[in-house]
Order: C-alpha cells, then structure tokens, then sequence
C-alpha cells in the first residue's frame, strides 16, 4: 500500500548542475558526414547547437522553480517481493464532489512533465477530474529498483496501490507508449478500481479464429484492402517502425547496460539518443532548444539516473505479465485517439479486441506526445469519452 505521502520539493544541487555544465564543456563531436538530414539520425549541428544552448543559455532553476509550481508529492509504496520505494507523483485534486480520479502515464523517453499543458485544461473540464501524474519507477524524482524483475506486473500495482493509498476506490486511466500496457495490466489484475481507459498509441492482434465473426470480418477487409486511409497509413507506419526504426526498442530490450553506461555519464549523448524521438515521433513539432533542454534534463537529473529508465525495456518482456498487443480487458471501458503520426496503430476493427470500447476519433495532426503536442484534443476526448450520459461515466459507482 502507498504510506507517508507528504509533500516534495525538487532540488537538484549546485554541484550537480556545476558537473552537467563541465561534461557539456567538454563535449567531443564526431566528425561524420552530415548531410543535413535526419536519415542518420539528427543532423550533428543540430546536435552542437543545442548542447551549446544547454551549457550556456538553460537554466536549470529557472525550470526546477517552475516545476515546483505543480502539487508535487512523495509517497512510499510497498511492492510484493521489493523494498519499499520512494514514488513522485503530480496530484491535482478538484473541487467538484463527483470528479472522477484519473492517474495518467507517461513512457520512454516523455516523463511527468508531459502533463503540464493539460493541467489547466483539466482544472476547467467538465466533467471534473483529480489527476494524478506518477513519475514511474526509475524515472523522472521517483527512485531507482534496485532489484531485478521489476516489470510490467510491478509497474501496475505500483500505481494501483498509489490510487488506493490516495483514497480513490475507482478510477480511469490515460496513457500512451508503456502507459498503454500499465494501463490494460491494471484493469486485468484490479477491474473492480480500474474502470476506464482512454489511450492514445493503440496496438492490437488481429482478431483470432476463435471469434470467427471478427475473423472473417478481418480477411474480408485486408485480402480486400478494405483499410480507411489513416489505418493503412498506420499499417505502413507499423512496418517502417518495425523494420528501420526500432534499433533503439531492441537495443534497450536486449543490452539496458551497454546504453546505460553511455547515457549515465555523457549529458551529450543523453541528448542526442532522446532528441532523435522528439522530433521523429512528432508531427512537425515545433521543438525549442529550451523544451528539448528541459525534457532531457530530468532524464539527466533524475532520482534514478538516467540509464535506470531503460531498464523498462528490458523487464517488460519478463516475469509473470508481458507487454503485449493482444492484452484484453474485459469489462474495462475502453477509448481511442488516433494521431496519425503516432509511431504505429492498428486497425479498428483489431482494436475493438482489446475491450469494451465506447469512444473512438481520428484526430489529422500529432504524434506520439499527444499530451505535449496536442492537448487541447487530449482534453476535449477525454471530456467527450466521459461525459455524464456516456458509458465510461456510468462504469463509475456513485
């Protein structure tokens, strides 16, 4: 269960923010050829230009006062077979006495602050929400496991037992990238808390013979090439992903060790590997030298530090729950946002497998940072997907 929740303050140190500026001083660049182009990765003056900015323009306390501007608490949560740990998380309650508790999951390489668009925008909805925002473990201010077989099942009753220890008996979900597996993992092992899940990076099976009407549903449409533009798009997407751009997926899946050592100790190439993400998994996201700044700085500030995030990779695909595509939630509610540069999405028809769902919308921009990107459309599904006379409102016992 989560005991001893009290308020946290972030304070990095002098002499850490002092270490970060001497590493970025003495940053080595490789001399490669360069076209100018992302196809080897983010283009190296790119790379110099806001490693320069990091040293000389950022200011990291500026950005941590800002920070502290969120109701930042700790908790301690007590994992079966793990010593207890320190939790960070974001818990902004609201005055409405029927609002419904939201807990919202950020992934690799986002982190807590992804919610800080849709804070105010969620403070003013109707219907109302508390909205609770978790560092993971080994992520962002909460600490680092320091045992092995932390993984998916861990992850959820991690944030499970957050939820309970805050007082909420029911509640929905939100997330994208591992927020997408927390999520359904939760609602298979505690469907009677977890009632609803709004995701916006779905992954599916096509549906298996043992729905036979689905199935053939499923061969009528692909032999027939029956896909909505944005599904075949995101077919395409899902094997571009899968054949040239997942290097950095089996890299931290296979060997967290071997990258972790490099991100630990260069703040430059901490920048390089996360920069990459932000800008291909984005939808022409205007990135400033400051946001990319600020998002690779709590990756490099983190509790953890920064090679403990990988280890996700690594332990998702272990233990008694995996991540997977195929994970069914019966009796959960379930709702979709489709952004069509996500890095990949199935079809509906395969997504319908994954649970009751009760909300679907294409959306024509975004990316994989939804919230970042485009949080006034995160909102406003989320306000549709539980407004009072819908389904996902109704799952709530009142």
């Amino acid at each position: 269960m989560a005991s001893e929740i009290v308020p946290y303050k972030i304070s990095i140190p002098s002499s850490r923010v002092n270490e970060l500026n001497k590493k970025l001083a003495n940053a080595r660049f490789p001399d490669v050829a360069d076209e100018g182009n992302w196809e080897r990765g983010p283009p190296i003056p790119n790379v110099r230009r806001i490693a320069k900015h990091w040293h000389q323009d950022f200011s990291w306390s500026h950005f941590e006062e800002r920070l502290n501007q969120f109701p930042n608490y700790e908790a301690t949560i007590s994992v079966d077979g793990f010593k207890s740990f320190k939790l960070h998380f974001i818990h902004q309650k609201s005055t409405a006495p029927d609002a419904i508790p939201l807990i919202i999951f950020h992934g690799w390489p986002g982190s807590f602050y992804e919610v800080a668009k849709v804070l105010p925008l969620l403070a003013a909805s109707r219907p109302a929400f508390h909205v609770i925002v978790p560092s993971l473990p080994n992520f962002g201010f909460s600490e680092r496991i320091e045992k092995p077989g932390f993984g998916m099942k861990q992850y959820a009753e991690t944030c499970h037992k957050l939820m309970k220890g805050l007082g909420y008996e029911q509640y929905a979900a939100q997330g994208g990238d591992w927020g997408s597996s927390i999520a359904r993992i939760i609602a298979i092992l505690y469907p009677q808390s977890l009632r609803a899940i709004h995701l916006n990076m779905v992954a599916a099976n096509p549906p298996p013979v043992t729905a036979p009407m689905s199935f053939l549903r499923f061969l009528f449409q692909h032999f027939l090439n029956l896909y909505t533009p944005h599904e075949a798009s995101g077919l395409r997407d899902a094997q571009s992903f899968q054949g040239s751009r997942d290097g950095y997926f089996q890299f931290q899946k296979q060997r967290p060790n071997t990258i972790g050592v490099a991100l630990a100790d260069s703040p430059v190439g901490l920048l390089t590997w996360i920069y990459d993400k932000l800008v291909t998994w984005t939808d022409e996201y205007p990135w400033t030298d400051d946001e990319v700044c600020e998002w690779v700085s709590l990756y490099w500030f983190s509790r953890a530090g920064p090679a403990a995030s990988v280890t996700i990779y690594y332990e998702a695909f272990r233990g008694e729950w995996v991540s997977d595509a195929g994970i069914y939630t019966q009796g959960t509610k379930m709702g979709f946002s489709y952004f069509p540069k996500e890095i990949f999405r199935t079809p509906s028809l395969w997504n319908k497998q994954l649970g009751d769902v009760v909300f679907e919308r294409e959306h024509e921009r975004g990316g994989h940072f939804a919230t970042w990107e485009k949080p006034e459309a995160i909102v406003e599904d989320l306000r549709v997907m539980f407004a009072q006379d819908g389904r996902a409102y109704g799952a709530f016992k009142r």
